[in-house]
């Protein structure tokens, strides 16, 4: 039985890695092609929290599945795991489930907000869905087959604060170069309600944080 549940482990992330691997080639052979209307090339996929959770997805499973196959016990695989677990822990599960989250509670609410119509013609439908909600069901996937080493609560909480200010730094930076917002929905805030907007985000991040600590407990003990 824990043969095969290694096994399938194995296969899990091997298997995530390359279906990461192929939406970034897709992501890839899209550059160069004309930009539907409200989408600008300056920082390119870089600006988009979509883009940069994807890159932290595929490097997780990446060095997940390299890990996978060093001999047990060994220098390189015990590295390996401390790095894959803070990856996960910090930001692998609280990113991606932060993206399907806020995306599709936007995209309900008004998809012209996060995903106007035009993207429609440039993403099809499938690529929409591998971006913003496979994400979810591979990360629970990841949960229930590998516990995972959590860092101290407040490490993981300071650590997320310094990511998610980076990237409202970064999200700045664009507007004040390009004078358009990453997302139309920023464009609807006042200067005070892009802050509290912020420490929202922040907050939700620090519970998905939680919530998956909870789940690595609840499921796999300490």
């Amino acid at each position: 039985s824990q043969c095969l549940s290694t096994c399938f482990m194995k296969i899990f992330h091997i298997t995530a890695f390359i279906w990461y691997a192929f939406i970034m080639q897709c992501l890839y052979i899209k550059e160069g092609e004309s930009l539907p209307p409200g989408i600008f090339e300056y920082g390119g996929p870089w600006k988009y929290l979509t883009f940069l959770n994807l890159l932290v997805q595929v490097t997780f499973f990446g060095l997940a599945a390299v890990a996978d196959l060093q001999p047990s016990g060994k220098y390189l695989e015990n590295s390996l795991r401390q790095s894959t677990d803070f990856l996960f822990s910090v930001f692998a599960f609280p990113m991606g489930m932060l993206v399907v989250l806020f995306f599709w509670s936007i995209f309900a609410y008004d998809r012209q907000l996060v995903y106007p119509e035009a993207m429609d013609t440039f993403f099809p439908p499938w690529m929409n869905h591998a971006m913003h909600t496979l994400v979810l069901p591979i990360l629970l996937g990841e949960v229930l087959l590998q516990p995972h080493v959590y860092p101290k609560t407040r490490n993981g909480i300071a650590l997320l604060g310094i990511a998610g200010m980076a990237y409202f730094t970064w999200v700045m930076w664009v507007y004040l170069n390009v004078g358009m917002w990453v997302y139309p929905l920023l464009g609807l805030f006042s200067n005070s309600g892009l802050i509290g907007f912020f420490l929202f985000t922040l907050f939700v991040s620090v519970l998905l944080f939680l919530l998956g600590k909870g789940l690595n407990l609840c499921i796999w003990g300490k």
